[in-house]
């Protein structure tokens, strides 16, 4: 089985601060995330005037400003997220970014980035989905809010001119999505549907749904994190904090290990147990050497380090070849 790959999603959780970033950098690294992710646009490239926040947005950061307000406020320059990669590269954890518009997306492949997200809101983008199409390395394709068929109309764009190599993520856009809406077996249909490979972008609360996405075979997982759930922003409430990573990161390890080859065998660690557990064939009673056994004086009883009762039937009938004290393994 090939290792999951965990991408920590910082998204936009740094706040716009770049020492917020630095920090969940760190973070990330510090729990054994392969990857820490942020996102990168320009404001006024993908945001009109006109645009609503959603829902959830307004919620957590309020009503009065616009989406293009509040998206400002967020944003990072093409040479912080430089550093933020140099950063990436000391801590010594993979840099991703998200792009959401052309721009963006070149800017990014141009730092060397092997892998470009195309995110939810996205997947009908044709000029991005192009764009990333032309640039070198494989991407994410994230299907939030998404049909099948526009699903498969945007790998057949990704893959027009090239068999690019795509993983779909499995993902749910709504923040925090409701556990009756995971729907983590849609990840499944994703794989058998498209033939590609998936795994799971999650806005859930906890982390009990990408710890099950790995048992299912994601081969990648995305889990927005945080420095605190308490900070003022639109995506912190449906993210982890840090210790939540950690043991994420931790269980997914482990769960990776616990689905093992698919080969069925003993193992070594049990190996010992086998002849403490299993039986052998003894006597029920004291046996006297050219008496024929019976099911009358023999029977099975642990340990497991004689005669096998598989050859019960072998025995009967036979004769003792010496005599046997009660609970004595037979010889014949």
């Amino acid at each position: 089985m090939k290792k999951t790959l965990i991408v920590a999603e910082a998204g936009v959780n740094h706040n716009g601060r770049i020492d917020l970033a630095y920090r969940l950098i760190d973070a990330a690294a510090e729990a054994g995330a392969d990857y820490v992710k942020f996102q990168t646009w320009k404001s006024e490239a993908i945001i009109s005037k006109y645009a609503k926040k959603a829902a959830y947005q307004k919620e957590t950061t309020g009503p009065e400003e616009s989406m293009l307000d509040m998206v400002r406020k967020l944003e990072l320059s093409f040479e912080d997220f430089r550093r933020l990669k140099d950063h990436c590269d000391a801590a010594g954890i993979g840099f991703l970014s998200t792009p959401f518009d052309t721009e963006s997306a070149r800017f990014l492949s141009s730092l060397g980035i092997k892998i470009l997200k195309v995110p939810s809101g996205e997947i009908t983008n044709l000029p991005l989905l192009e764009t990333v199409a032309g640039l070198p390395g494989s991407v994410f394709l994230s299907t939030g809010m998404s049909e099948l068929w526009e699903i498969r109309d945007a790998v057949s764009v990704l893959q027009k001119n090239a068999k690019k190599d795509v993983t779909v993520l499995h993902c749910n856009t709504q923040y925090p999505t409701p556990m009756r809406d995971v729907n983590l077996r849609a990840m499944q249909t994703l794989k058998e549907q498209l033939g590609l490979p998936v795994g799971l972008s999650d806005h859930s609360q906890g982390i009990e749904v990408p710890i099950a996405a790995a048992a299912l075979g994601a081969r990648v997982i995305e889990k927005h994190f945080t420095l605190s759930r308490g900070m003022e922003g639109p995506d912190h409430r449906a993210s982890i904090e840090p210790d939540e990573l950690c043991r994420m990161v931790r269980d997914i390890r482990n769960v990776e290990q616990a689905l093992g080859s698919g080969e069925k065998h003993v193992t070594d660690s049990e190996r010992e147990n086998r002849s403490v557990v299993r039986k052998s064939i003894v006597a029920s009673r004291k046996i006297f050497k050219g008496e024929v056994f019976t099911t009358d004086n023999i029977t099975s009883k642990r340990p497991g380090t004689g005669i096998s009762p598989m050859r019960w039937y072998d025995v009967l009938g036979a004769r003792a070849v010496r005599d046997f004290e009660e609970d004595e393994g037979i010889e014949f």
